[in-house]
């Protein structure tokens, strides 16, 4: 008997990771009304500074606006590598380490606004973990990693997203990063609505005490209570323009 529930559990697991990670994120991105991003202007706040997003034909452009002072400055970055920066409509040279600074940051923003869309990009390298519970909830697993040609400046760093298996809603993610000393974080999606077909969301935004706790190791540790809350991503006045 100890025998067969052996085999058991060995068939039982090794079908569990069987799964394949595209037709999964397909579905997500589906569900999420990702494929809507190719089609429409989506524009928010965040912040206190006004982003926007706009993908045609396998391009993108993203903007983001805020006052300084008495100056009013407009990034606009193209394809996520170039940026022209105007301040009260002029625009203006910049250093390279600091167009590089607002480059990372216009793109962190909309990466995170517009997911599961953009998993599919090109550099995007997508591996089934499995299937896990997270409170008696089901989810699929997949953890996303990125090559070096294409990934850009942070190719290294590292993902984990729960998509739910009978919803397929991207309701958790982690990742790690190098930037700033490197670390992990753990996002919680919560205010979920939807807006002219796309799913909105915001999310709590959470870290592990423990620098060393692994990226696959964040959803057990969420469901024990501990991480701790650092901040709170939420998007405003979201407005889709078709």
């Amino acid at each position: 008997m100890k025998k067969v529930l052996g085999v058991l559990l060995v068939f039982l697991v090794g079908c569990s990771t069987d799964k394949d990670p595209q037709e999964i994120i397909d579905k997500a991105i589906e569900v999420h009304g990702g494929k809507n991003f190719e089609k429409a202007i989506v524009s928010f706040k965040f912040r206190d500074k006004q982003y926007s997003t706009e993908n045609y034909n396998g391009e993108s452009t993203y903007t983001r606006e805020f006052d300084d002072q008495s100056y009013h400055i407009k990034d606009i970055l193209y394809n996520s590598t170039e940026l022209t920066r105007f301040i009260n409509d002029s625009i203006v040279d910049l250093p390279e380490e600091w167009e590089q600074k607002y480059i990372e940051s216009v793109n962190s923003v909309l990466y995170f606004f517009q997911l599961p869309y953009g998993l599919n990009a090109p550099a995007v390298r997508k591996e089934y973990l499995g299937e896990c519970y997270i409170f008696k909830k089901p989810y699929h697993k997949i953890k996303v990693t990125f090559a070096r040609e294409g990934g850009g400046v942070d190719y290294e760093d590292e993902f984990i997203y729960w998509i739910h298996r009978d919803d397929f809603t991207m309701d958790f993610l982690a990742y790690s990063y190098s930037t700033d000393g490197g670390g992990t974080r753990f996002r919680q999606a919560i205010n979920r609505r939807k807006n002219s077909g796309i799913l909105i969301q915001d999310y709590v935004n959470m870290k592990a005490k423990s620098h060393t706790l692994p990226l696959e190791k964040h959803d057990e540790y969420f469901e024990k209570g501990q991480l701790e809350e650092l901040s709170r991503i939420i998007n405003e006045d979201v407005k889709v323009v078709y």
